[in-house]
């Protein structure tokens, strides 16, 4: 596959960036084109990555999963806690993941910071805000019994999407008001011990969601006044779907299939296909962010215990993968089945 000039220029930029080591692309399969491994985390000190978000200056805001933590990674191999959320009694069952986990996370023009926490108590689960220069605080209580993950901004309001009741929050960042915006069967997993509603972005004024146990991305128009429409699945099949981010090509999807150690290119027709996998140095990928032209994927390692990282890959070259995919007839719908649990 042939790469213009301008490709290569971005790929070269984010190595420089970040110091990574260039990976072949996988041969035969379409891909983003040059990924590159940005950053090798710590495994034996927690370092996860749940979920992501890119700062102006070129940082990577992350959530370490179940380190509990809020961790800045800098251009220059820097590595900042920025805050850490207080751990439930030990012994603490929390729902589906067995204990506390911190997901999505979002930021504000001004740099404030919030994330989600399920922690498996009614004092600690919920919304967290962490101001610059801060520690975090929760501003919006959740039942004990919720696994609050995915979450975005949109028109003043936060949305999150909540795995264990199959459902999705809406919430303003101030905490003031709170409530169950949609609660659908769509939403909700194949069995108590799965994940349901899972990432969630918003986009053209509609929610759209993953849902991990059932494999599908669906999405649920925002009417008039803030109320949800109908669900409409989007694409199906997609294995253990877990977050994902617009390719900035109209509705083009790019997902993470944590267990299939799969980045897909997901299709406005539903149709898919991997453009990143194990070979690209993927270790069960959980979340991706784009900032222009590049596009990050964090990898939590949570199955294969070896590598957690960061990955980016230039996105123009989804250009070309839409031509090699049509021409060779690929991107199909195929039949996956539901991932593991974390664990």
């Amino acid at each position: 596959m042939r790469i213009s000039s301008r490709i290569r220029i971005t790929a070269t930029a984010t190595v420089v960036a970040f110091a990574g080591a260039a990976l072949p692309a996988s041969a035969g399969t379409p891909g983003l084109g040059s990924p590159h491994i940005i950053r090798h985390l710590d495994l034996a000190a927690g370092q996860q990555p749940e979920n992501l978000t890119t700062e102006p200056n070129g940082s990577l805001d992350v959530t370490m999963s179940f380190a509990h933590q809020i961790v800045r990674l800098t251009a220059d191999r820097g590595t900042h806690v920025l805050g850490t959320l207080p751990a439930p009694p030990t012994g603490t069952d929390a729902p589906l993941t067995g204990r506390a986990f911190i997901g999505g996370i979002v930021r504000l023009p001004d740099g404030t910071l919030y994330v989600l926490y399920s922690a498996g108590t009614a004092d600690l689960t919920g919304l967290w805000r962490l101001r610059p220069g801060d520690v975090p605080s929760r501003v919006v209580p959740l039942p004990a019994n919720s696994v609050p993950n995915g979450l975005a901004l949109h028109g003043g309001y936060l949305y999150a999407t909540d795995s264990s009741l199959g459902a999705i929050w809406r919430m303003t960042p101030d905490g003031t008001a709170a409530a169950v915006w949609k609660k659908a069967p769509e939403l909700a997993a194949r069995t108590p011990s799965g994940f349901g509603a899972n990432g969630l972005k918003i986009r053209d004024n509609a929610v759209w969601v993953t849902t991990m146990d059932k494999g599908t991305l669906l999405r649920v128009p925002i009417g008039r006044h803030g109320t949800p429409g109908t669900v409409h699945t989007v694409a199906a099949g997609l294995g253990a779907v877990d977050d994902f981010t617009f390719t900035g090509h109209g509705d083009d999807v790019l997902a993470a299939d944590n267990a299939g150690n799969r980045v897909e290119l997901i299709r406005p027709d539903g149709s898919h296909t991997a453009v990143l996998t194990a070979a690209d140095g993927l270790q069960n990928p959980t979340s991706l962010a784009r900032r222009g032209d590049t596009v990050y994927v964090a990898d939590a390692s949570y199955y294969t215990h070896t590598d957690p990282n960061l990955i980016a890959a230039p996105v123009e070259l989804l250009e070309h993968v839409r031509v090699r995919d049509d021409a060779a007839g690929a991107g199909q719908r195929a039949a996956a089945g539901p991932g593991p649990r974390r664990s």
